[in-house]
């Protein structure tokens, strides 16, 4: 019932700060890639995205593809200008480039730090990078287990960047807004150069659908805490799910962790609308 409400009293500009788009027929995979996930287009994503009422979006370099970012930068070409792109780079990358990509609609580089997350980038990379995109206002897009945040807290309240955490923190076992590693992220959003995705719980959840409730009691946490700071994300197409989650399902859990319609649009709208720049 909550998502046919949200459904209906959508704020325009509405974004999901994270897709993910598999196009096989003219990028192949690179040969890192640990798993093929079923072929993903922006047209077949539109279809959703026009069903849930949004009309914004961030399309995140899958890991498959490595550095070759061609299928993200075609996705941004075909949004027109709706959508923002997040990739992976060499930290040798020239300047020209990455102007390119800013031009296009890059906004950020991923950082995927998951053991056996099948990322191609390395904890070395991270403050070379970080200085190179911050003139241009881009974001590092790290997903960590959140429960190693504190390992991590001052190298990543130097950067001279933003930064972007996925997934309620990617706590791959769930914990208490108390536990160290959630207060370390807290203290990380505090600092107003971070921000946190309110996305994809199923990954991590131990209770399960449909309400996730261990993983939302994280997102409420930081509801109430940052408002500011918060993301919404579907996480489509939902890579090694099957089947997949239901979008509607997911969109529909905000309402529980952002009861205030205000607080809903500054996190569907006002912040992604800052931070990425539409």
């Amino acid at each position: 019932m909550a998502s046919a409400v949200l459904a209906n009293d959508m704020p325009t500009g509405a974004c999901d700060c994270h897709i993910h788009i598999y196009d096989y027929t003219r990028f192949a995979l690179a040969p890192t890639a640990l798993s093929k996930p079923p072929q993903a287009l922006w047209s077949d994503y539109r279809h959703e995205q026009q069903a849930l009422g949004l009309t914004r979006a961030v399309v995140v370099q899958p890991t498959g593809y490595g550095f070759d970012n061609r299928c993200t930068l075609d996705a941004l070409a075909q949004a027109e200008g709706n959508a923002r792109g997040i990739v992976a780079i060499a930290p040798d990358i020239a300047e020209s480039e990455l102007m390119q990509m800013d031009a296009a609609g890059v906004r950020g580089v991923r950082f995927m730090m998951i053991a056996n997350g099948g990322g191609v980038m390395r904890w070395d990379m991270l403050e070379t990078i970080a200085a190179k995109i911050a003139p241009l206002g881009w974001n590092i897009n790290l997903q960590i287990d959140g429960r190693d945040f504190g390992q991590y807290e001052n190298l990543l309240k130097s950067l001279p960047c933003r930064i972007v955490i996925d997934h309620n923190g990617k706590f791959l076992t769930p914990v208490r807004p108390d536990h160290p590693g959630m207060q370390s992220l807290l203290r990380l959003l505090d600092s107003g150069r971070c921000w946190v995705k309110l996305s994809a719980p199923y990954e991590t959840s131990q209770t399960g659908a449909p309400t996730y409730d261990d993983v939302g009691v994280l997102a409420k946490t930081f509801v109430n805490a940052y408002p500011e700071r918060c993301l919404w994300a579907s996480n489509w197409p939902h890579p090694g799910r099957n089947p997949q989650p239901s979008n509607r399902d997911l969109l529909g859990l905000l309402p529980s962790w952002a009861p205030s319609a205000e607080v809903r649009k500054r996190i569907l709208v006002d912040n992604p609308a800052a931070l990425y720049g539409f």
